[in-house]
């Protein structure tokens, strides 16, 4: 069902609220510091819920954890504001109703319930109701970007009731859970293992068959995936790089993990490919840690930062993950989303062999030799990055 609002310019459209004119304002104003005069200190946490409701303020960025928000029938945009702003999901309910009003597709907000982000950025909040993966549904289990197939099993045998070996073992083969066997083919001449489902749980909100078998659930999450695919014609795009899709999902595996930002989803996986086939990288191999710690997780170890590592950790001759394994790595290490997919098999060209994150915000630097790595690996040293 669609939640339709009135196509009012009002800043507190969709009701009856009239324009507020410089005379309210100054009457708000000293309001404000008649407050102040009479109660002191104490008049701060009513101003603090007067500019909650009625000033823009806003939060910078994406937001952190997770809330359940319900949008319910006929609920105008100040309703939905006053809901989000109780759940401490934005910093005003004016900023959300000023964001609704800019976003022309905010009268598609559906009733239901939905999964956000404490203080997320009003505008991103709106982006949030309005993707209909947020919708939460209980019984539901959520996928999220990145996650391991340990981790979806995990979940998926806790909102089933199912045992966490009974997704192992329906997953034993993937060819018999729907991945097409086109998928099960590499152009490097390396093997792909049948038995190994990762990269293949596509990350989304899936709601769960009552009764349904790990065999079941598990074929539900691929015929997803395939879709998916097909939507973003991966196949096809991967042969122009000269590539299987596989290898392709598992260069986006690996820039789901490594990336931060978006935008340097297709840069790192140009990084892979230019170290895995160029024949231009002296070692011809990926030299990262993510793949060394998903091995480690694999044997139901914790992940190590760089410094942790062992010799032999990085360099066992028993591990195919290991840090000097020739070419593109021997499988996924986690379930990429759409952005990383979508880098993967739409990497600009680039003749960098190296990539590091820089700073705070998850920003990347990209260097031909060690030498350029170096320099960058020192700028994040001076920005606080541990990695020194």
């Amino acid at each position: 069902m669609e939640l339709r609002f009135e196509s009012n310019p009002d800043p507190g459209r969709w009701r009856h609220r009239r324009k507020e004119g410089k005379g309210r304002s100054v009457v708000a104003f000293v309001v404000i510091l008649l407050l102040f005069g009479v109660l002191g200190g104490g008049a701060w946490y009513g101003y603090d819920r007067f500019a909650g409701r009625f000033l823009a303020a806003d939060f910078d960025g994406p937001g952190t954890g997770e809330v359940i928000v319900e949008v319910k029938k006929n609920d105008s945009a100040s309703a939905i504001a006053d809901t989000l702003y109780d759940k401490g999901v934005v910093k005003s309910a004016r900023a959300f109703v000023n964001a609704a009003n800019e976003n022309p597709d905010s009268t598609d907000i559906q009733v239901g319930q939905y999964r956000l982000r404490k203080e997320m950025k009003a505008a991103d909040a709106v982006t949030a109701l309005l993707d209909l993966k947020n919708k939460y549904v209980e019984g539901a289990v959520t996928i999220p970007e990145g996650w391991t197939k340990m981790q979806v099993f995990d979940a998926l045998a806790k909102a089933s009731g199912l045992k966490y070996e009974d997704f192992e073992k329906a997953a034993s083969d993937i060819s018999k859970l729907g991945v097409p066997a086109a998928w099960l083919k590499r152009t490097d001449g390396k093997k792909v293992d049948k038995s190994n489902i990762e990269g293949f749980l596509y990350p989304a909100t899936y709601e769960l068959p009552k009764n349904a078998t790990a065999d079941q659930i598990l074929k539900m999450l691929v015929k997803n995936f395939n879709a998916e695919m097909t939507k973003l014609d991966f196949a096809n795009k991967a042969a122009k790089l000269q590539i299987s899709p596989y290898e392709a999902l598992v260069a986006a595996s690996i820039t789901q993990v490594e990336a931060l930002l978006p935008e340097d989803m297709g840069p790192v996986a140009r990084v892979l490919y230019n170290r895995a086939y160029s024949g231009d990288f002296p070692c011809g191999c990926l030299q990262l840690d993510s793949t060394v710690n998903y091995w480690l997780r694999l044997n139901g170890k914790e992940g190590k930062s760089s410094e942790k590592l062992t010799i032999d950790e990085m360099h066992g001759a028993d591990n195919p993950y290991r840090y000097n394994a020739p070419g593109m790595s021997i499988g996924p290490i986690s379930n990429p989303g759409e952005i990383a997919l979508k880098g993967a098999i739409d990497a600009p060209k680039s003749p960098y062999f190296f990539f590091v994150t820089v700073d705070a915000k998850g920003t990347m630097a990209y260097g031909k030799t060690f030498d350029e790595h170096n320099a960058n690996i020192q700028v994040a040293c001076k920005n606080g990055i541990p990695i020194c």
